[in-house]
Protein backbone atom coordinates (compact mmCIF):
# COMPACT_ATOMS: atom_id res chain seq x y z
CA UNK A 1 0.00 0.00 0.00
CA UNK A 2 1.45 3.63 -0.77
CA UNK A 3 2.32 6.23 1.35
CA UNK A 4 -1.30 8.31 -0.15
CA UNK A 5 -3.72 4.97 -0.19
CA UNK A 6 -2.35 4.80 3.53
CA UNK A 7 -3.33 8.42 3.82
CA UNK A 8 -6.86 7.92 2.44
CA UNK A 9 -7.67 5.44 4.72
CA UNK A 10 -6.27 7.58 7.87
CA UNK A 11 -8.99 10.59 6.62
CA UNK A 12 -11.73 8.22 6.31
CA UNK A 13 -10.86 6.99 9.58
CA UNK A 14 -10.96 10.15 11.53
CA UNK A 15 -14.52 10.82 10.12
CA UNK A 16 -17.18 11.02 12.67
CA UNK A 17 -18.91 7.49 11.91
CA UNK A 18 -21.46 6.22 14.27
CA UNK A 19 -20.03 3.57 16.61
CA UNK A 20 -22.81 1.39 18.27
CA UNK A 21 -21.36 -0.40 21.30
CA UNK A 22 -23.87 -2.78 23.54
CA UNK A 23 -23.12 -5.27 26.14
CA UNK A 24 -24.10 -9.25 25.58
CA UNK A 25 -24.71 -11.70 27.98
CA UNK A 26 -25.24 -14.91 26.59
CA UNK A 27 -24.33 -18.99 25.92
CA UNK A 28 -20.82 -17.81 25.55
CA UNK A 29 -20.53 -15.36 28.24
CA UNK A 30 -20.68 -11.31 28.49
CA UNK A 31 -18.68 -9.73 25.68
CA UNK A 32 -19.06 -6.40 24.17
CA UNK A 33 -19.84 -5.74 20.00
CA UNK A 34 -19.33 -3.02 18.29
CA UNK A 35 -20.78 -1.85 14.68
CA UNK A 36 -20.62 1.08 12.76
CA UNK A 37 -24.03 2.09 11.34
CA UNK A 38 -22.95 3.09 8.22
CA UNK A 39 -21.10 -0.07 7.36
CA UNK A 40 -23.44 -3.37 6.89
CA UNK A 41 -21.96 -6.00 8.53
CA UNK A 42 -18.85 -3.99 10.38
CA UNK A 43 -18.77 -6.07 13.65
CA UNK A 44 -16.48 -6.74 16.21
CA UNK A 45 -16.09 -8.02 19.69
CA UNK A 46 -14.55 -7.51 22.60
CA UNK A 47 -14.19 -8.56 26.45
CA UNK A 48 -14.25 -5.19 27.54
CA UNK A 49 -16.02 -1.86 26.06
CA UNK A 50 -12.39 -0.36 25.06
CA UNK A 51 -12.10 -3.85 23.64
CA UNK A 52 -14.41 -3.32 21.04
CA UNK A 53 -14.10 -0.06 20.17
CA UNK A 54 -10.23 -0.76 19.53
CA UNK A 55 -11.33 -3.72 17.60
CA UNK A 56 -14.19 -2.00 15.67
CA UNK A 57 -11.99 0.50 14.11
CA UNK A 58 -9.30 -2.70 13.02
CA UNK A 59 -12.77 -3.88 10.96
CA UNK A 60 -13.33 -0.34 9.58
CA UNK A 61 -10.37 -0.13 8.28
CA UNK A 62 -10.52 -3.17 6.02
CA UNK A 63 -13.74 -2.53 4.79
CA UNK A 64 -12.71 0.71 3.38
CA UNK A 65 -9.35 -0.94 2.14
CA UNK A 66 -11.84 -3.68 0.52
CA UNK A 67 -14.51 -0.98 -0.55
CA UNK A 68 -11.48 1.24 -1.77
CA UNK A 69 -9.80 -1.76 -3.71
CA UNK A 70 -12.90 -2.80 -5.60
CA UNK A 71 -14.47 0.98 -6.59
CA UNK A 72 -16.81 1.37 -4.29
CA UNK A 73 -17.90 4.42 -2.46
CA UNK A 74 -17.07 4.78 1.20
CA UNK A 75 -20.13 5.68 2.93
CA UNK A 76 -20.64 9.36 4.67
CA UNK A 77 -21.56 9.74 8.00
CA UNK A 78 -25.12 10.11 9.23
CA UNK A 79 -25.13 13.21 11.04
CA UNK A 80 -28.35 14.63 12.97
CA UNK A 81 -28.98 17.39 9.57
CA UNK A 82 -30.55 14.42 8.21
CA UNK A 83 -33.33 14.12 10.70
CA UNK A 84 -36.21 16.56 10.25
CA UNK A 85 -38.27 15.55 13.35
CA UNK A 86 -40.34 15.01 11.05
CA UNK A 87 -42.11 11.60 10.45
CA UNK A 88 -45.44 10.82 8.46
CA UNK A 89 -47.42 6.93 9.72
CA UNK A 90 -50.03 5.70 7.75
CA UNK A 91 -52.29 3.83 10.12
CA UNK A 92 -55.96 1.95 10.12
CA UNK A 93 -58.65 4.33 11.48
CA UNK A 94 -59.51 2.51 14.17
CA UNK A 95 -55.89 3.06 15.40
CA UNK A 96 -56.18 6.63 14.84
CA UNK A 97 -59.41 7.28 16.69
CA UNK A 98 -58.00 5.18 19.52
CA UNK A 99 -54.68 6.58 19.69
CA UNK A 100 -56.73 10.37 19.59
CA UNK A 101 -59.36 9.12 22.36
CA UNK A 102 -56.13 8.16 24.67
CA UNK A 103 -54.96 11.51 23.52
CA UNK A 104 -57.98 13.44 24.67
CA UNK A 105 -58.49 11.23 27.94
CA UNK A 106 -55.00 12.51 28.96
CA UNK A 107 -55.27 15.88 28.14
CA UNK A 108 -52.34 16.14 25.51
CA UNK A 109 -52.72 16.60 21.57
CA UNK A 110 -52.19 13.31 19.47
CA UNK A 111 -48.46 14.32 18.64
CA UNK A 112 -47.15 14.56 21.86
CA UNK A 113 -49.34 11.44 22.79
CA UNK A 114 -47.16 9.19 20.20
CA UNK A 115 -43.98 10.85 21.62
CA UNK A 116 -44.45 9.92 25.01
CA UNK A 117 -45.47 6.13 24.12
CA UNK A 118 -42.77 5.88 22.05
CA UNK A 119 -39.65 7.24 24.25
CA UNK A 120 -40.57 4.80 26.89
Amino acid sequence: MTVAERKDISNYLNRPYNIIIKSISDESGDYYVARVLEFNGCVATGETREEAYQAIYEVLEGFIEDMLEDGEAIPEPISDDEYSGNLRVRMPKSLHRDLSQAAKLEGVSLNQYLINKLSK
